[in-house]
């Protein structure tokens, strides 16, 4: 048993949570919680909230900007630059695992306690790179909740996609959790997104799909998904991530195709950081901002929660790992609320992901993080390192901001 004591809700009140078993058991006023033989964490009036998670990640990836430049700056750029980077033998295993240790890392300290990460999956190399990642993962275990998606490669369907096909079922064997890869780029998207609900149906596992990660009004995946899905009846669960040509159609197609998401119970994660990077480098006049139609989606029901996709490499030179960055991003080019943006990178994507929201209540998982701000939308803005995170209301990671001023 434990006390958060003297922390501040989202609401204002100043409380002390009682934990056990993993759970919030109790709150009480500040300073009103009994006395017993607790251990008492004095969180000096710091922000309380739900701690965060990040729905879309490419692990394997990450931390590479420094070696593997992307001169074009787009998507096919990054997409070159680093199948040319792995055929060079540029990426070992043990080189993967330490990034993307330091990478879970990264999260941790920030407030993150779940994660979903997309991994490289084809051909020759396989599993190579997701079996570097669940390495790395095995270093977090009890701290940070890691969720592993199957990226395969393209083609997947036809004897050309036969290997592939091969690196996706030994993906499985190891215990993969989704089926992913890109049907707006296969030469046969609409037999990648049939495939992908059939091995997912045998394999009893979900799919997360990268789709429609361009600005051509005239590719519209996301559709096609949702209605394969609706036809197949598949009832495992569905995400779609980007769905930047959503936000390319008028009102009408935006509100009929969000209607069918919704029917269909696909979860959406926009990823503002990479696409606003990404995209619309050859549109110099009112440039598109890359995200998907994501007031259309929440106007229909879907369920949209939003991550920082990479991070330091190819295709984000930048990016710090902080759901609070990717929050800020929703406010100023997703026009959310800061409320509704800290929910799409917390209880959003929590839920999106399986897992139980936390509403800082009697009975939720004691999943938080406490942060040295005044409040969400203060959080948001300043983003402040001064963290403490708690995992099933354990301490497992913290950081402090010291300021000093030199006079």
């Amino acid at each position: 048993m434990a006390v958060l004591q003297n922390a501040r809700l989202s609401d204002g009140r100043q409380v002390d949570l009682v934990v056990d078993g993993g759970h919030i058991t109790a709150i009480h006023d500040a300073g009103e919680a009994p006395d017993a033989d607790q251990a008492v964490d004095d969180l000096g009036g710091w922000l309380l909230l739900p701690a965060m998670a990040e729905p879309h990640a490419h692990l394997d990836k990450a931390l590479t900007a420094e070696k593997v430049p992307n001169p074009t700056g787009d998507l096919l750029g990054a997409i070159d630059a680093w199948i040319s980077a792995a055929a060079a033998g540029m990426f070992t295993h043990e080189d993967t695992v330490e990034r993307a240790a330091a990478a879970m890392e990264l999260l941790l300290v920030h407030g993150v306690t779940l994660v979903r990460t997309h991994v490289n999956v084809m051909g020759d190399n396989q599993t190579k790179a997701l079996r570097a990642v669940v390495e790395a993962a095995e270093r977090f275990e009890g701290l940070l909740d890691v969720q592993t998606v199957a990226l395969t490669s393209s083609p997947i369907t036809g004897p050309e996609g036969a290997a592939n096909r091969a690196a996706l079922t030994a993906a499985i064997d190891e215990g993969v959790g989704y089926v992913g890869g890109c049907p707006h780029l296969d030469p046969d998207g609409p037999g990648l997104i049939r495939q992908a609900i059939e091995i997912a149906t045998d394999a009893g596992i979900g799919i997360d799909l990268h789709v429609d990660e361009m600005l051509d009004p005239n590719v519209l995946t996301l559709r096609d998904l949702a209605c394969r899905v609706i036809d197949a009846g598949f009832a495992g669960p569905v995400a779609a991530s980007h769905c930047v040509t959503l936000g390319m159609q008028p009102p009408q197609v935006q509100a009929e195709v969000a209607g069918l998401v919704a029917e269909a119970g696909i979860a959406v994660f926009p990823l503002p950081q990479t696409n606003l990077f990404l995209q619309g480098r050859d549109h110099p006049t009112a440039t598109p901002r890359g995200l998907t139609a994501v007031h259309a989606l929440q106007d229909a029901g879907v369920l949209v929660g939003a991550g920082a996709d990479n991070v330091q490499d190819p295709f984000n030179l930048v990016g710090r790992s902080d759901p609070l960055e990717t929050a800020a991003l929703m406010v100023m080019a997703g026009h959310q609320l800061p409320g509704d943006a800290y929910d799409m990178v917390s209880n959003n994507v929590r839920r999106a992901l399986g897992h139980s929201p936390v509403q800082c209540a009697v009975g939720d998982v004691a999943d938080l993080v406490a942060i040295d701000a005044p409040s969400v939308r203060g959080a948001i803005a300043d983003a402040p390192m001064s963290r403490k995170v708690y995992k099933g209301g354990r301490l497992v990671a913290s950081a402090t901001q010291e300021v000093r001023i030199h006079r």
